[in-house]
């Protein structure tokens, strides 16, 4: 979820929070104010119903609110002392002018006595308030209008304010989306006057620098060290296979130096395929375009085919679709003859390898050992699911690699008793 979204998420829920909040205060302080207004009305009531009746010389008794809103029943002096003037909330049946029958209405009622001529009275006089029900609802209604014109301000703001004020920031995203170190020639760059971003910005600027140096020392110590490597291996590489040439068969020291010779090639294979795994980690390939699978499967198989024969393995192949694939041709190369190898080397004699090349995968399976293979560990680095094999034990690790880089999925699963690859070249 993209930032400014956010920001609009959570000041929604801070807003309806803050609402929620100041519809329940305004709710109580306004029924509050509405009975303190009545209660004023109903004392002012009060005192002129005393008023009036005071100059009668007699009072008639108003037992209900049929024609008043007002009652008067005589009362001994003994419950007019225990009266004192009480406002209360009651319902009573009223009818308006839009009712059919009389209907339970929510009223305000004072509770209060009086002396007239030695003679005590208690008056009950009512007026009618708001109904709480259609104040809560009128309320809701209107807290519910005023949350969603604000949602819609933010929104309208968040558009126009926010995202004008976000874009160095998304600018600057953007130019790290596609910054490529050893390739991209320029760092990003922004113009703001925002302190924040420009700090930002120094940041980045000064961790790519950083990164572009422990770089470049990377790339000058692999290419130094494979260099002062394979001098010399190569040039112990040539004296052995000298002095094999000079040597006799029957010497018994032959044996061992054809091993030791051995062990220096697998030392050169080594070197070379740890030098390409770091340049493949590094992004040392850069040269994407589109390449054809297919293409790169036979020119794969062509280099391969000696082998397989010697080995007696059929190579087949079935395409239900060209598939495209855009990386560095270079590296499509090695995934596949890669994969191809591994499943002639690691076959058996009269066995076979069926190459399937689907929409968006290639799937590489192989005769082979009748057990599944450890896919945790199968393309880990140095790992061999024959020890007596004569491989360095990255090969599969550099098909890992090279996946990782393109996003795409590597993955090994057992099938019939055979071995399969699979590198699925859709982004995951």
């Amino acid at each position: 979820m993209k930032l400014l979204n956010q920001s609009v998420k959570y000041l929604s829920i801070s807003i309806l929070l803050i609402i929620s909040v100041w519809a329940l205060v305004f709710y109580i302080n306004m029924l509050d104010e509405i009975k303190e207004s009545i209660d004023e009305g109903l004392e002012n009531y009060k005192r002129l119903i005393i008023r009036r009746v005071r100059p009668d010389s007699g009072i008639v008794p108003q037992k209900d609110f049929d024609e008043t809103f007002f009652t008067i029943r005589e009362i001994s002096s003994d419950q007019a002392f225990q009266i004192r003037d009480t406002y209360i909330d009651t319902l009573m049946y009223m009818q308006d002018a839009d009712d059919e029958e009389p209907e339970l209405e929510p009223v305000r009622m004072l509770t209060t006595a009086f002396e007239k001529n030695g003679r005590f009275y208690e008056l009950k006089i009512i007026n009618s308030m708001v109904e709480e029900d259609d104040l809560i609802e009128e309320l809701f209604r209107e807290t519910v209008y005023l949350y969603l014109i604000l949602i819609a301000a933010i929104l309208v703001i968040n558009n126009i304010v926010l995202q004008r004020l976000w874009k160095p920031f998304y600018n600057l995203l953007s130019q790290l989306k596609t910054y490529r170190l050893g390739s991209s020639k320029n760092l990003p760059e922004i113009k703001t006057r925002t302190r924040e971003f420009n700090d930002l910005q120094h940041a980045v600027r000064t961790l790519l620098q950083h990164t572009i140096e422990t770089y470049e020392q990377q790339k000058q110590f692999i290419g130094n060290a494979s260099h002062e490597l394979q001098t010399p291996l190569a040039i112990a590489m040539n004296k052995l296979e000298l002095f094999l040439e000079k040597g006799h068969p029957e010497d018994p020291d032959m044996e061992d130096i054809i091993q030791v010779l051995q062990i220096i090639e697998r030392l050169v294979r080594l070197n070379k395929s740890l030098l390409l795994l770091t340049k493949i980690e590094n992004r040392q390939f850069a040269d994407d375009q589109s390449v054809s699978i297919s293409e790169v499967t036979a020119q794969a198989i062509q280099e391969l085919q000696d082998v397989a024969d010697f080995k007696e393995v059929s190579i087949s192949v079935e395409e239900t679709s060209g598939l495209i694939v855009h990386m560095d041709v270079s590296l499509a190369g090695i995934v596949i003859t890669n994969l191809i190898r591994n499943a002639v080397f690691h076959n058996v004699s009269g066995g076979n390898v069926n190459i399937h090349i689907a929409d968006n995968a290639i799937t590489i399976c192989n005769t082979g050992l009748s057990a599944p293979l450890d896919a945790d560990r199968i393309f880990n680095r140095f790992h061999k699911s024959d020890t007596g094999s004569g491989g360095t034990g990255l090969g599969l690790a550099i098909v890992k690699a090279i996946c990782n880089i393109y996003r795409f999925k590597a993955s090994y699963f057992f099938d019939n008793g055979k071995h399969c690859f699979k590198i699925d070249f859709t982004f995951h």
